[in-house]
């Protein structure tokens, strides 16, 4: 016997969640199905605990600068309080998010779901086949680990935020978002911690000028860096982990951390039987309204490879309910896309890097560093750096660049004058708010640098 639905969603993340609800909305029979817990990877252990971690370990800092204001400071950490209390507002957040489907009146079911065709679906646990006019696969991704002796003595993003103590050194392999924030987060929270990346400098993709300053802000605050090495085996020992490095030393840690990049959920899920294409790493090929190769399956999220980011997850799946249910076609722009890297310093960006400007005509950069007002009364040197690239004599601006306090909070307001294509004109003739570091982006008076047919000038 067979349920009937008009859409069957794998997947109850940030974009499943997004779907089913508008699809639900918009008069459809819905049905969510998910094997862990509701809300997916940014509620449960992504985002939102990642952020909590984050303040968590800015805490040191502040204590550190209130002396400079005169506050005389005593404090301690407590690892398992953090844990607890970061528990509880998942759980709510994940109640929150069971409502919000219930409220439309979506089915949830808590089972593994296995694609058998075009319409149908199959519960792994209770054997029940699930049919469907259209199926959506939202299924995110999971932590790559590395094809080396001794992996399992490691750990993930998925085991970090329950460990049940702190280590008293860490090892984090990667570079990328990931491996940078959860090197701020160890060494913030008295952590002996050490990055190790098979590049040359961190966050390969992001501008150069940004990614420098990053990594001298985790310098200052002791996170050692290892470049051009990569792990090659752990093994135990005693109460730590002895790892083995591609330069041939050989060092013990407390904790082993994985942030080698992440692979789509595809494993298992049947989408054979179907004749969903994938591309050439794995993830599902859709085109600009999320449907696949099969007509019928739809995807969205982090398991089709295009921007894994949760804002884009649950634009995608709000557009598809609208394409799909509302016969209200909308593709997703996924240019100049606004993003932060939670680390210390914070990172936030929207638009192009300096370097891909520079391939698209004459440019202007206008760039400013200092040090951030907070700071002024410390011995802290951190620099903080807000960058402007626009088109040639107050042309459109490209793109907007911001290290250091609030960088997040800001680079979203500005990615709403650069997606309505705003130029430097536009940005001169908003008023300074004074004392403040963004007053920076409308006060620049003549461009640091430009580029003139590809080159610097």
């Amino acid at each position: 016997m067979s349920k009937n639905y008009d859409l069957v969603v794998i997947g109850a993340g940030s974009g499943g969640v997004r779907a089913a609800r508008m699809a639900a909305g918009f008069g459809a029979n819905v049905v969510i199905v998910e094997e862990f817990r509701v809300g997916g990877t940014c509620v449960i252990r992504g985002c939102v605990p990642k952020k909590l971690y984050v303040y968590a370990s800015r805490f040191a800092d502040m204590f550190d600068v209130a002396q400079s204001f005169g506050w005389q400071v005593s404090a301690s950490f407590d690892w398992p309080t953090l844990v607890a209390n970061k528990e509880k507002e998942i759980t709510r957040l994940e109640a929150a998010y069971v409502s919000a489907l219930e409220s439309p009146g979506v089915d949830i079911i808590r089972d593994r779901a296995v694609v058998t065709g075009p319409n149908s679906v199959k519960l792994v646990k209770s054997g029940e086949e699930l049919r469907a006019k259209h199926i959506l696969v939202a299924t995110g991704g999971h932590p790559r680990l590395p094809d080396i002796p001794g992996v399992e003595l490691g750990i993930t993003s998925n085991e970090v935020f329950d460990l049940e103590k702190l280590p008293h050194s860490i090892l984090i392999e990667g570079g990328g978002y990931i491996a940078v924030e959860f090197a701020t987060v160890f060494a913030g929270l008295g952590v002996d911690t050490t990055l190790i990346y098979r590049g040359n400098c961190v966050l390969r993709g992001f501008d150069l000028d940004m990614r420098r300053g990053l990594e001298a802000g985790l310098q200052n605050r002791g996170v050692k860096l290892i470049y051009e090495t990569t792990i090659r085996s752990l093994e135990k020992q005693g109460d730590d982990i002895s790892v083995a490095l591609s330069d041939g030393v050989t060092a013990p840690y407390g904790a082993v951390m994985f942030a080698t990049g992440r692979v789509a959920n595809v494993e298992g899920l049947g989408l054979e039987s179907a004749g969903v294409a994938l591309d050439d790493v794995g993830n599902i090929k859709v085109d600009s309204y999320s449907q696949t190769s099969t007509p019928s399956i739809y995807a969205v999220g982090d398991v089709t490879g295009r921007a894994a980011l949760t804002p884009v997850a649950i634009r995608e799946g709000w557009y598809f309910a609208e394409t799909v249910y509302n016969n209200n076609p909308m593709a997703v722009d996924h240019s100049r896309i606004p993003t932060a890297v939670f680390a210390e310093p914070e990172l936030g960006v929207v638009g192009l890097t300096e370097a891909e400007a520079a391939t698209h005509g004459d440019v202007d950069v206008y760039v400013s560093r200092f040090r951030p007002m907070i700071n002024t009364l410390t011995t802290k040197t951190d620099r903080m750096i807000l960058k402007l690239i626009t088109e040639a004599d107050g042309g459109k601006v490209l793109g907007c660049h911001i290290l250091g306090p609030g960088a997040a909070e800001m680079i979203q307001l500005v990615a709403i004058p650069l997606i309505m294509n705003a130029t430097k004109v536009d940005f001169d003739k908003a008023m300074a708010l004074h004392p403040s570091a963004a007053e920076e982006l409308v006060t620049f008076k003549a461009p640091s640098y430009s580029y003139r047919d590809g080159k610097k000038v």
